[in-house]
């Protein structure tokens, strides 16, 4: 680190490669914090969570009571010991609070004031933060798997929202109604994603094993389906044809700029596939085990070079290189089964929720200047050494004529 920061210094380095060096070498050494609780207010299972954007200070859960926490995660008491507190809760008492398991919640992304849930109990509510009631009800015929706004969106305010119905609904926060379907799938939308790169592309997975892209201002189905053997008929089977997994797809994922798609199925396979072409990229992650019968909620990545994604498995979190499907490591801490996961960019933290009930925050190892100082000795000295990857020189070519 001395190094790169002398370089950096004399201007003989980028500064944007002294950042992204610093962020990948928090997120190589994230380890569950035992100074750092989240208070426990969920009386079962932890579905969903969401860090909002603005701030990056409250983030919120669903859980499989029905109940809704916001959470302040700031250190207010600058000790080194502290609970991250509730902030306020949609709990039982509360007369519009969700009948069944809430799925999804989603912060509004250009202001706290306003987050969005879905539930089991067939609704999707928009909810003022301020008063905690909600704005807005849409209700549904089936249950409510997964919805999703747009990051970027300015000129549209839809939120897609999967449902047990094939069909993908778009629902407009400005009108207040349901004001457009997505028809193509076969079974239950499992996930809805926006890409965060165009504001009117939208990702979509199902139970019917594919995935389909879709421009929503186009009136003619989606753009194209991913293909998990990118359009070889030779090589596979009609069965196999144009899906993008061997099983229920549950899981969507774009990279922070993007580029690309990750998706994860019921066939123990997690998939990279370029968001532009639908190609798939063949990265193998191995198996990544994954026995959900709902949305399956990882998460990657951002500001690292390269990049990493989180997915639960089991009690566990996986831990994997995203462009070449190097298994980094394994997160233990959870007793039960993890169900969602959410990184914050801002802090390079990583926040995980289960079954049993708990919140887990895993956060960069602290600095050893010791280690460091004796990692450059040995870099001069030309000895071995337990030299962090993250000082390693990442970039490509490509990234450099950049």
């Amino acid at each position: 680190m001395l190094g790169f920061l002398s370089a950096r210094h004399i201007g003989l380095d980028d500064p944007l490669r002294l950042k992204r060096v610093e962020i990948t070498r928090r997120v190589l050494s994230l380890e569950l914090n035992k100074d750092r609780d989240v208070e426990q207010i969920h009386g079962n299972g932890v579905n969903t969570l969401d860090i909002e954007a603005i701030e990056g200070r409250y983030m919120l859960s669903g859980g499989a009571d029905g109940v809704i926490v916001i959470y302040d995660l700031e250190n207010c008491s600058r000790k080194p010991q502290y609970t991250c507190k509730s902030v306020c809760t949609v709990g039982r008492s509360n007369r519009h609070v969700h009948q069944f398991s809430v799925e999804t919640v989603q912060w509004y992304p250009h202001d706290t004031g306003m987050f969005t849930s879905s539930s089991f109990d067939k609704t999707l509510k928009v909810w003022d933060t301020e008063t905690l009631l909600p704005a807005e009800v849409f209700h549904f015929e089936g249950n409510v798997y997964c919805h999703h706004m747009s990051p970027i969106a300015r000129k549209h305010s839809l939120i897609a929202v999967g449902t047990k119905d094939p069909k993908v609904q778009l629902c407009d926060l400005k009108s207040g109604s349901r004001i457009h379907i997505l028809q193509g799938h076969r079974g239950e939308v499992l996930s809805v994603k926006w890409s965060p790169r165009y504001e009117h592309i939208l990702a979509t997975a199902s139970t019917d094993s594919r995935v389909r892209l879709w421009d929503v201002r186009k009136a003619s189905g989606s753009l194209f389906t991913l293909d998990q053997h990118n359009d070889e008929k030779s090589k596979a089977s009609s069965e196999a044809a144009n899906t993008a997994h061997n099983g229920r797809v549950n899981g969507l994922c774009f990279t922070s700029d993007g580029l690309y798609l990750l998706t994860t199925g019921t066939d123990d396979r997690m998939r990279l596939w370029n968001s532009s072409t639908g190609e798939n990229t063949l990265v193998n992650y191995g198996k990544v085990s994954n026995e959900s019968r709902k949305g399956l909620k990882f998460t990657v990545s951002s500001g690292c070079s390269p990049e990493f994604v989180f997915v639960p498995c089991g009690g566990t979190i996986a831990m994997y290189a995203l462009y070449t499907g190097e298994l980094i490591t394994m997160l233990r801490g959870h007793y039960n089964n993890v169900d969602c996961c959410v990184f914050h960019p801002d802090f390079q933290d990583l926040y995980s929720g289960g079954k049993d009930c708990n919140i887990l925050a895993w956060v960069p190892t602290p600095r050893n200047p010791a280690i460091e100082n004796e990692d450059e000795g040995s870099k001069k000295t030309g000895g071995q050494s337990s030299f962090n990857p993250a000082f390693q020189d990442a970039w490509s070519s490509s990234d450099e004529e950049g």
